[in-house]
C-alpha cells in the first residue's frame, strides 16, 4: 500500500514537472514569434545596409586599386588624403553654408505659412486653394524640380524675362553659372522644394493647441505677439526640434538636386560632400577615396542621429 502511494505521487510529481516543461515551452514559443516576424526586415537590413557599410569600411583602409588581386591595407592613408584635399574642404563649407540657411529658411517659411493657413480670418474654400498651392513643391520629384528650375533660370527663361521687366536685373544673367551667386541659387531652388514638410507638420501642431490657452491670455491682457511666444512656440517646440534635426540630417546629404541643376560647378562654388565622394569614386576613379569620404559622411551623420534619438527618448 505504500509502494502505491509513493509511485502515485512520483507519477503526479513527474506530470506536474511535464505540465511545467509544457508551459515553458509554450512561453517560449510566444517570446519567438516577435522575432520571426522580424527576421525578413532583419535579413533585408543586414543585407542591404550592414553589409554594404562594413565593405565600404573596408576599402576606406585599401590602396586605390581595390579590385585588383594584390590589393593591400594602406591604413589611415585615404583618410589623411580626403581631409588634406584642398576640394574636400570647400565642400565641406558649401555643405554647411547649404545646409544651415536651407533648415532656417524651412522652419521661418513652414512656420509663416501655417500660421496663415491656421488664421481664423479665411474661409475654408480659401484654405484649401492656398494648401494646395503651398503643398505643390513638395509633390514633384527632385528630377522635374531640377529640370524645372533650370528652365526658369535658362538666360532666356521666364525668370530673367520678368526681372527684365521690372528692371531688376540687364541682359540675361546665367543665374547657376555665376560662381558668385550659384550657391545661393541652389540653396533656394532647395528652400522651395522642402518648405511644404515644415509647412504641414506645424500646421498639425497648431491645430493641436486647445484654443482655451489663448483664450485664458487674451483674458490677463496678452496680445498677439504675447500669446504666439508664450503659447505657439512652447507647444510646438517638440515638433520644431525634430523636424530641424531630420531636415539637418537630409539636407545634408543632398546630391540629387545638386547633381542635376549644377553639378558641383562652377569652379566648385556649389560642390557638397556627397557631389565630392561621387566625383572621387566614378570621375576619379578613386574608389578607396571615395569610401574615405563616405565613411566621414557617415560618420557625421551618425552624429546627427544620435542627438536626434536622444532628443526622442528624452520627450517620451
Amino acid at each position: 500500500m505504500v509502494d502505491m502511494i509513493v509511485s502515485r505521487a512520483h507519477s503526479l510529481k513527474d506530470c506536474r514537472t511535464m505540465d511545467e516543461i509544457a508551459q515553458m515551452r509554450g512561453k517560449r514559443k510566444i517570446t519567438l514569434v516577435p522575432y520571426a516576424y522580424l527576421t525578413p526586415t532583419l535579413v533585408f537590413m543586414v543585407v542591404l545596409l550592414f553589409i554594404p557599410v562594413i565593405i565600404v569600411v573596408s576599402y576606406s583602409f585599401m590602396n586605390r586599386v581595390i579590385t585588383a588581386p594584390d590589393s593591400t591595407l594602406v591604413g589611415f592613408k585615404n583618410y589623411h588624403e580626403v581631409l588634406l584635399n584642398p576640394t574636400f574642404h570647400v565642400a565641406l563649407k558649401n555643405t554647411l553654408f547649404f545646409t544651415v540657411i536651407s533648415v532656417i529658411a524651412h522652419m521661418l517659411i513652414g512656420l509663416g505659412f501655417a500660421l496663415l493657413l491656421n488664421t481664423q480670418y479665411f474661409g475654408r474654400i480659401t484654405k484649401a486653394i492656398f494648401r494646395t498651392i503651398f503643398v505643390l513643391p513638395w509633390l514633384l520629384t527632385v528630377a522635374i524640380i531640377a529640370v524645372l528650375w533650370r528652365l526658369l533660370l535658362n538666360p532666356n527663361g521666364v525668370i530673367n524675362y520678368l526681372l527684365n521687366v521690372l528692371g531688376l536685373v540687364h541682359g540675361h544673367p546665367e543665374w547657376l553659372s555665376n560662381p558668385d551667386v550659384a550657391l545661393w541659387v541652389v540653396t533656394f531652388i532647395n528652400i522651395w522644394a522642402g518648405y511644404p514638410f515644415f509647412m504641414i507638420s506645424l500646421l498639425a501642431g497648431l491645430q493641436g493647441i486647445p484654443r482655451d490657452l489663448y483664450e485664458a491670455v487674451a483674458v490677463d491682457g496678452a496680445g498677439k505677439i504675447r500669446s504666439f511666444f508664450a503659447i505657439t512656440v512652447p507647444q510646438l517646440r517638440p515638433i520644431i526640434i525634430s523636424m530641424a534635426l531630420l531636415d539637418l540630417i537630409w539636407t545634408s546629404q543632398q546630391f540629387a538636386l545638386i547633381w542635376m541643376t549644377t553639378g558641383g560647378g562652377p569652379m566648385n562654388r556649389t560642390e557638397m560632400l556627397a557631389t565630392f565622394t561621387y566625383k572621387l569614386a566614378f570621375s576619379n576613379y578613386d574608389f578607396s577615396g571615395a569610401a574615405a569620404s563616405a565613411v566621414i559622411i557617415l560618420a557625421l551623420s551618425m552624429i546627427l542621429a544620435f542627438f536626434y534619438v536622444r532628443y526622442q527618448h528624452a520627450a517620451e
